[in-house]
Formats: C-alpha cells, sequence, structure tokens
C-alpha cells in the first residue's frame, strides 16, 4: 500500500511476530484441576423437570448447522438443519427440502457455519428468528423460531468466502454480508497475478425484515481486501456498520507472511442511510448475476428456489459519505459496538493494545477531513483522530469482545488462552479468566445489543486435550461457561459442543419457548400430496413413476403393504403423519433407500423417493418411537420384474385396495 508508507514495516515483521505467538503457546498449558467446586456444580445444575434460562445457539462450523444448548446446564437440545442434509430428519433428502440446498452451483449438501445472529427490535434480541451464514458457498439463511426451522436461503453473488455474514441492524432492516475472499466482479477466468487489478470485495445489505422475501437490496463494490466480522451501530451510531478488514497488502500468496506486514489495516464505518439516499438518487445500477432463493412456504411445507438474474450494485465511490477506513492494528477480527453505541472495539491478532474507537470522534474526524489519503475513493481517517483510547497489554491474540452493559468488556485471547474483563473508558484490565484451551469467540447473551443480560459469558475454544475422554485422533469441540454476576468472572462448567462452534448467541428461553408451533393443523394444510384420513389414502402408476398416499398413526400405516411395483419404477411415498398432538411424530424408511428416512411432524406431509433396483419383499417401518406398539408400525412393499402383471395394490384398515388410475408401465 505504498500510498500510505508509514503503515509499513520490514519485511518479515509479520513472521516474527507469529513465532513469538506460537512460543507463547506452546507453553506449558495452567493445570486445570480444581476449577469446579460444589457451588458451581450448584450454579449450572438444572433439576430433573426444570427448564434452561436461556436458548443457546451456537454455529455449527464445518457441519453446516446450528446447535440448540441449553444454558446453563450446557445440554444439548436440538440440531437444526441449515446448509447440510441431516438424516435424523430428511433435510435435504425428502422431496419438499431438497430445493433448499439449491444454489447456482447446483444441489450443495454441505457448508460451513459461523456466525448465527439473533433478529433485533429497537436493539433488543426479539426471539422472531435467527440468521445464519454459509461460508463456502456463500448464502445467508433465516430460522423460525417458532418451529426451529430453515424457512428461508439467499445465495449472495460475486462473493468468495461469506464469512463476514450475518450482522443485523438495530431493526433486523438488514443483515449485512461481506466477503473473505475478494474475487474477479464478475467472476471469470482472469491470471490470479492480476489480483489487484481485477479483484473487488464487497459487502452486501440483504433486506431481511419480512419471511420469504429476503433480497440484496444494494451490493457495494470496495477494494480487494478481506473482509472479516461486523456489528450494526446502535443507539446513536444507528445507521452505520462497523466491519474489519485485514490484507490491505492485497496479497494473494501466502498470506501469513504477506498480508502482515502493515501496521494497520481498518475498520470500516458504512452509512447505510447515506446509501439509501445514494439509491433514490439512482446511484444503484441492476448487474447480471446469477444466484438462487429458497423459501418453504409455511402451509404446503414444500421449498421452492428461483433463480436471480441481477444485483444492485455501486461502487463505493459513487456515493461519497458512504465509508470511511479508520487505521487499526494490524490484522483485526472482531469489529464490536458497545451497547450505547459509542466505541468501536476492534482488536488485532498481531498487536499488543486493544484500540477502542469512538463514534463522535469519528463524525468529527470526517467533519474536519482529518484523513490520512484516500484508497479507490474512500477516505482514510487518522488513528488519532478516531481513537478514544487502548487498552495496553492485555493478552496475546485479541480476537472478540462483548459487552455487559455495566461498563464493562470482556475481550478473549487465542494465543493466551483467556477471556480479559476491560473497563470502557478508563481501559483498564480489571479481571482475567484461563480458558483450556485457545478460545475463538465468546458470546454473552444479548452481548451485541443495547440490553445485554449479563449473567453469564461462553467461550468457545479449539483446543481440548485433557479435558474430556480421548476419541481417536479428533477430540471434541468444546465450550465454557462463565459466571459474569459479580466483580470476578467464575468458571462453572466445561460442555462438548458439536462440529467447531465459531460463534453463539443467547436469549432469554421466555422470549421463544411459549411460542412454540406444536403440530400443524391438518384442516390448514395445503401440500399437494396431503392425505387427511386413511379414507384419501391411495395408490396410482403414471407411466413408470408410481405415487402412494399414506398415512401415518398410532401405530400403523396405510397401506401397510403394497404389490405391483416393479424394478425401476420410482416410487414416491407421500406421507401424512395424522397426529394432532404435541411431540408425536412418525418416522419412514424402507430398505434399498438410497437417499435418507423422513420424520414427520404432526399434521405434516413428507415425500420420500425410492428407487428398487432388484426384485423382492422390502420392509418399510416407522422409525421413530411413537408408543408402545412402535414396532408394529411396519409393512412390505412387493416390487417384480418389469413389465409384471401383478396390479398394484396396497392393504389398508378397509381391507385390500387397488391402485386408483393405473396406466400401462412403460418399459
Amino acid at each position: 500500500m505504498a500510498i500510505f508508507p508509514k503503515f509499513r514495516t520490514l519485511a518479515g515483521a509479520g513472521v516474527l511476530a507469529s513465532a513469538a505467538l506460537l512460543a507463547f503457546a506452546c507453553a506449558k498449558r495452567p493445570a486445570s484441576s480444581g476449577l469446579l467446586s460444589a457451588d458451581a456444580a450448584k450454579a449450572v445444575y438444572v433439576a430433573p423437570g426444570q427448564l434452561d434460562e436461556f436458548y443457546a445457539f451456537m454455529s455449527g462450523g464445518f457441519n453446516g448447522q446450528v446447535g440448540v444448548y441449553g444454558l446453563p446446564s450446557g445440554r444439548r437440545l436440538k440440531t437444526i438443519p441449515v446448509f447440510s442434509q441431516y438424516p435424523e430428519n430428511g433435510y435435504g433428502y425428502s422431496e419438499e427440502t431438497k430445493a433448499m440446498l439449491n444454489t447456482s452451483y447446483g444441489f450443495i449438501p454441505w457448508d460451513d457455519t459461523h456466525h448465527p445472529a439473533l433478529s433485533q427490535t429497537n436493539g433488543e434480541d426479539d426471539g422472531r428468528w435467527l440468521f445464519i451464514n454459509g461460508n463456502n458457498t456463500p448464502r445467508i439463511a433465516r430460522i423460525d423460531l417458532t418451529r426451529f426451522e430453515t424457512e428461508e436461503i439467499l445465495e449472495i453473488p460475486n462473493a468468495g468466502g461469506n464469512h463476514g455474514s450475518p450482522f443485523v441492524t438495530q431493526n433486523s432492516e438488514y443483515v449485512v454480508a461481506s466477503t473473505r475472499f475478494s474475487v474477479p466482479v464478475p467472476n471469470t477466468d482472469v491470471p490470479i497475478a492480476d489480483f489487484k487489478k481485477r479483484f473487488k470485495g464487497q459487502i452486501s445489505f440483504i433486506r431481511a425484515d419480512e419471511p420469504g422475501k429476503m433480497r440484496v437490496a444494494f451490493q457495494m463494490l470496495m477494494p480487494a481486501f478481506n473482509y472479516d466480522l461486523a456489528r450494526a451501530g446502535k443507539g446513536q451510531s444507528n445507521g452505520w456498520m462497523f466491519l474489519s478488514m485485514y490484507n490491505t497488502e492485497q496479497a494473494n500468496s501466502l498470506l501469513e507472511v504477506n498480508a502482515s506486514q502493515n501496521d494497520k489495516d481498518f475498520v470500516a464505518a458504512v452509512n447505510w442511510k447515506a446509501i439509501e439516499a445514494c439509491a433514490q438518487k439512482g446511484v444503484l445500477k441492476n448487474v447480471a448475476a446469477d444466484y438462487v432463493h429458497n423459501f418453504t412456504d409455511e402451509f404446503t411445507r414444500e421449498a421452492k428456489s428461483t433463480t436471480l438474474t441481477s444485483v444492485p450494485q455501486f461502487e463505493a465511490k459513487q456515493c461519497p459519505g458512504a465509508v470511511y477506513f479508520m487505521p487499526t492494528p494490524k490484522s483485526p477480527h472482531g469489529a464490536d459496538v458497545d451497547p450505547t453505541g459509542e466505541f468501536i472495539v476492534a482488536g488485532g491478532k498481531l498487536a499488543s493494545v486493544i484500540p477502542v474507537h469512538s463514534f463522535p470522534k469519528m463524525l468529527k474526524a470526517i467533519e474536519d477531513k482529518a484523513f490520512e489519503g484516500e484508497i479507490e475513493g474512500i477516505p482514510v481517517l487518522k488513528y488519532e483522530a478516531t481513537l478514544a483510547g487502548e487498552v495496553k497489554n492485555p493478552g496475546l491474540g485479541p480476537l472478540h469482545t462483548e459487552f455487559d452493559g455495566k461498563g464493562y468488556a470482556y475481550t478473549s485471547f487465542f494465543i493466551s488462552s483467556e477471556v480479559v474483563k476491560w473497563k470502557l473508558g478508563t481501559w483498564e484490565v480489571v479481571d482475567r479468566a484461563p480458558t483450556y484451551y485457545s478460545v475463538g469467540h465468546l458470546m454473552i447473551p444479548g452481548g451485541g445489543t443495547m440490553k445485554p443480560n449479563a449473567k453469564y459469558l461462553v467461550a468457545m475454544n479449539k483446543i481440548t486435550k485433557d479435558r474430556y475422554l480421548p476419541t481417536g485422533p479428533e477430540l471434541t469441540q468444546s465450550a465454557q461457561l462463565y459466571d459474569i454476576s459479580g466483580d470476578k468472572m467464575k468458571l462453572l462448567l466445561d460442555f462438548p459442543t458439536e462440529g467447531e462452534p465459531h460463534y453463539a448467541q443467547a436469549i432469554e428461553a421466555k422470549k421463544i419457548k411459549d411460542r412454540q408451533v406444536k403440530f400443524f393443523k391438518l384442516a390448514e394444510s395445503k401440500a399437494p400430496h396431503v392425505t387427511r384420513s386413511e379414507k384419501e389414502t391411495g395408490l396410482n402408476r403414471d407411466g413408470r413413476k408410481v405415487h402412494v398416499r399414506m398415512t401415518a398413526v398410532r401405530s400403523h400405516f396405510s397401506p401397510d403393504n403394497i404389490e405391483g411395483v416393479q424394478v425401476g419404477d420410482t416410487v414416491l411415498f407421500h406421507i401424512t403423519n395424522l397426529e394432532q398432538d404435541w411431540d408425536v411424530p412418525h418416522g419412514f424408511a424402507i430398505m434399498g433407500a438410497q437417499n435418507g428416512e423422513l420424520l414427520i411432524m404432526p399434521g405434516e406431509t413428507r415425500t420420500l423417493k425410492w428407487i428398487p433396483r432388484k426384485a423382492g419383499v422390502y420392509p418399510m417401518y416407522c422409525t421413530d418411537f411413537c408408543s408402545a406398539l412402535h414396532q408394529e408400525m411396519q409393512g412390505y412393499v412387493r416390487v417384480s420384474a418389469p413389465g409384471s402383471g401383478v396390479a398394484l395394490s396396497g392393504v389398508t384398515s378397509r381391507g385390500p385396495q387397488s391402485a386408483k388410475a393405473a396406466g400401462a408401465p412403460k418399459q
């Protein structure tokens, strides 16, 4: 970045810093015995029949899902499938849910989730929705928290590595996503050596305040840096978004060395209300782009995909006042805003201080044009002009900061394996607590909002050597629960997690638990293959396709014996769960299926596609224990050779049933 020679350091400084951090990390770990007391055990004990105080939603990392845990117990309650197929309930396998995993690259049955974000009203978590990012194939999902189901997924065009998302504005007007990997825009075949000329970063503002209608409202092209984390402004800074970025060197190889040269990278301060004003003046241009929007209808329970062909886009320099760069010590990760909206904290992973920027001072610097220069038309503010203060020598490897609403901040330190508590305004460290080990993100319920609930802090750790029983080459990921209600942090609990939890959100259970959907009303179902009673069951053949309209109820399927299916037929089992009671799902599986099972909620219709490859008799059964006669909930499908004369029929409680409309099988 020749424009800023004072930001350069000697070549190799990043390597030296990394070596120092590595040496610290390899030092002897602190002893882990004696941490828990009877008082700590009592504090996390949730007695039989009692409920946890908080829901915690943890990203599943490389499993592509969201894990739901109770706090303070640490008990796993559920996995919500989002971007990956999930055999437990047939998500991504059943015909109704497959479309949720459609993208412009085709059917993608996996992704990498990092940052859950609860919807907000007036700067407070409201418990309506949870958003989560897909990092690998850039996507954002919306989860409905009355059903704990993924109801909507929007692909993000012109992105590579959707790491910096989704971050929610004060009233859920937008969720914001930034691209980790800058890519050519539009993405085409160019030499990687042309990185600085041909590659672009981008920040997308996605309208998200109406279910089923997520859309990219505007996409701002940015310099080809690596964009990381963000927080929306709140209170006095509402209308702004603050994003961290690294690799301002614009390196494209050996980033651990080449992206650690500058003394400072940036936090981008984005004025999205100014962008809205620019949009009204016609700055946005609809640019060709192919991407996919998936949505599940509440009443049909079917997912549909729509391919979108353009995105509203502009370059940052086309909207003066839209974005400013605030220099920040090198390689920042978090960009966190305190509950008042006054302070923006950015921890440089290779820095020895935690810088705190002041929103009022930033506005004054903009007014005074206190600029170091500009990059691609974006003004760079002077570091001292926006600085509120620095937390000196807090630890090694600061990553992420959350707030308790009582004037204190808590920062995770990856290298020194600790959480450090410090005071806003004086910037003094007042407490520190070890983690076991190498903490990444941390979470306080509501810690990124205007109204934190400062009872607990959860540290999400990357390494767990000596913490749990060994499980082969890979050990479980871990979270640790701390009591932060007093002056000093107290470790209460370790609990293992699924996948790699990068970040989490927690909310008071009372905001969610009484709004749960307990069953789907059969009378309101608009599923195309719904069967509301056993009288409506039936079979029909359409060439080589066989439709089976089936019901499930405690404790039988109807029909339970089917004949007349032929080798190579595509059999579609459309199964309706007739139950109208809470927590009575039924499962369905058949031998030889090459996809998954179904788990059908009360009042729901789900479809399993099955193609038999060999003649024979195939058992089918309920996979979810539903009654004392669960084992008796079974049946058979007889498969005959192609062209056989066996009539298509089934057996119901009313006796044998022939196909309603039989056509000649097509060979």
